[in-house]
């Protein structure tokens, strides 16, 4: 009697471990990426004794890698369109040019340069993705001319020469952190008051969403990896919140990079728009057949990329407090590098918003960790190389499995 109950109680056992198997084995690509980037912040946490999750480093680790961040998004809906964005450190390096005449030679009031200098992006960005939604030249030909074009002007506006200071408030964008209403002395409540909420919220959603899948079917996440992954992420905001809220608390553009995080996020996974760019990308021909317009998106993806580069342009200006001729350079390949070590497919049609974000922040930590340990910038160029390659070839070996 007891063994038949013990075959009964061990089949079913059998079976969750086998379901759970086969689901990490189809996910691979989302936890691989997120047990990634805790494996590469635990390293360098450990190798640099202590330095890397200190408040004022991590602070800065947000603010170096922001518009690296904002970029990433919208490279993530390009790529996954099936196309490629190569003048994206060139148009941030001129928007930040045209942001410094304007405010520090024009006295144009910073705001209204700001949108000026938005909408100027996103033209850039209508250029390019007319000549590639409506007469199919490849995007990377479009935008490799796009870099050169626009390196030309940045060097053609400048004169050649640095601009700036800028003014204050507008350093703010990048410089500048959350006040504090409640007024303690050397700890922003506010700032983890609002990590906490942001937790809370995150987790409510998940259960929804699982609770959602439930009504219809079977929730094909098991409940293990389900709980263990919102725990991790839930503990891992507040406690990345208190860290800053005790050194000068949360700084205004990551306020703008959650903002940015949440509504693309919701446009991907909850809107038609999202859903048709991720059909497109995986097969036009049939997407286009099936009544979907991808000429128009293709069209709104680089129009999107553009007034996204234009916003990192401001940011990055805001940080360094003027703009140079160099600025952007090579930025495109993080950009890049970031959305696909964040797991999006070269062939289109995979990727999330906070896959690429997490691949940028990969790249940030290792940025951060092997210019603490003094490791050389030529030596930190091989190792990010080696990164990608592995992303790719992990990529690509996946899918000849599947």
């Amino acid at each position: 009697m007891s063994d038949t109950t013990n075959t009964g109680a061990s089949a079913p056992a059998g079976e969750q471990a086998k379901a759970s198997w086969r689901f990490l084995k189809g996910h691979l690509r989302e936890y691989g990426i997120l047990f990634a980037l805790i494996a590469i912040m635990a390293f360098f946490q450990i190798a640099t004794g202590g330095i890397l999750l200190k408040p004022v480093n991590l602070t800065n680790l947000i603010l170096q890698n922001s518009y690296i961040v904002i970029m990433a998004i919208g490279m993530l809906l390009v790529i996954v369109a099936g196309h490629i964005d190569l003048s994206v450190g060139s148009v941030l390096g001129f928007i930040g040019a045209l942001a410094a005449v304007m405010i520090v030679n024009w006295d144009v009031p910073y705001l209204l340069a700001g949108i000026i200098c938005l909408a100027a992006g996103a033209v850039i960005g209508m250029a390019q993705g007319f000549w590639i939604a409506y007469f199919r030249i490849p995007s990377f030909i479009v935008t490799l001319a796009g870099m050169l074009v626009f390196k030309g002007l940045t060097l053609w506006l400048l004169a050649g020469q640095s601009v700036g200071p800028f003014p204050s408030q507008f350093q703010l964008i990048s410089s500048g952190f959350l006040a504090d209403p409640f007024g303690m002395d050397g700890f922003n409540l506010l700032s983890l008051l609002i990590g906490i909420a942001l937790a809370v919220g995150l987790l409510v959603l998940s259960i929804r969403s699982r609770q959602s899948q439930a009504k219809t079917g079977a929730p094909a996440e098991p409940f293990a990896f389900f709980a263990a992954k919102n725990a991790l992420i839930f503990v891992a905001i507040i406690y990345m919140s208190y860290l800053m809220a005790d050194f000068r608390g949360l700084p205004n553009v990551f306020i703008v990079m959650a903002l940015l995080i949440a509504i693309y996020s919701f446009v991907t996974a909850r809107t038609t728009v999202g859903r048709r760019i991720y059909a497109i990308g995986g097969n036009e021909k049939a997407a286009t057949l099936s009544g979907i317009n991808s000429k128009r998106l293709t069209f709104f993806t680089f129009a999107n990329m553009g007034m996204l580069a234009a916003l990192a342009g401001l940011v990055f200006a805001a940080r360094l407090n003027t703009a140079t001729p160099k600025a952007g350079a090579t930025f495109e390949l993080d950009v890049i590098a970031a959305v696909f070590i964040g797991g999006a497919s070269m062939s289109g049609g995979v990727g999330t918003v906070v896959g690429a974000v997490v691949g940028a922040f990969i790249m940030g930590v290792m940025n951060n960790g092997m210019s603490i340990l003094g490791i050389g910038i030529d030596w930190q160029q091989v190792i990010k190389g080696l990164v990608l390659l592995a992303a790719v070839i992990f990529d690509v070996m996946n899918k000849q499995k599947g």
